[in-house]
């Protein structure tokens, strides 16, 4: 038996995106900058993430850009041919649950231009999957 899940922390790059697969499932898509490493070794990575079903569109609000964030999922390194032809990875992850971090601010939806002086939200709730466990 093998077990593949990953947690990671960063910010994220754009606000998310909300897409639909032909068969009507809701993909929430983003990226997150990941840092490793300390002193003159840090470097960061970009996480492709994405999340299927019904949580993505409430989430969506709240994953803006510059948000920080840990997610939880399955990691899958997948194979491509960039625009010159070499070979190159895009690490993604399968998101099975989502903690905004931060402050209160930092965990705000995000507001249109035309809301005047709109009443304060309450702090973003975090997102799991325990709900789908029968046990």
């Amino acid at each position: 038996m093998s077990l593949n899940v990953c947690t990671f922390s960063g910010r994220l790059g754009r606000d998310a995106e909300q897409k639909y697969l032909p068969t009507g499932t809701a993909v929430l898509e983003f990226s997150i900058a990941v840092d490793t490493g300390f002193g003159d070794k840090r470097r960061s990575f970009w996480l492709k993430c994405d999340m299927f079903g019904d949580r993505g569109p409430k989430l969506a609000q709240y994953l803006t850009k510059g948000q920080q964030v840990a997610v939880s999922g399955e990691f899958d390194p997948r194979q491509y041919k960039d625009r010159e032809g070499a070979a190159a990875i895009s690490l993604e992850l399968r998101i099975n649950s989502v903690e905004l971090l931060g402050s209160k601010s930092d965990a705000q939806p995000a507001q249109q231009e035309a809301t005047p002086n709109p009443a304060p939200k309450p702090p973003a709730p975090k997102f799991d999957d325990d709900d789908d466990i029968p046990f």
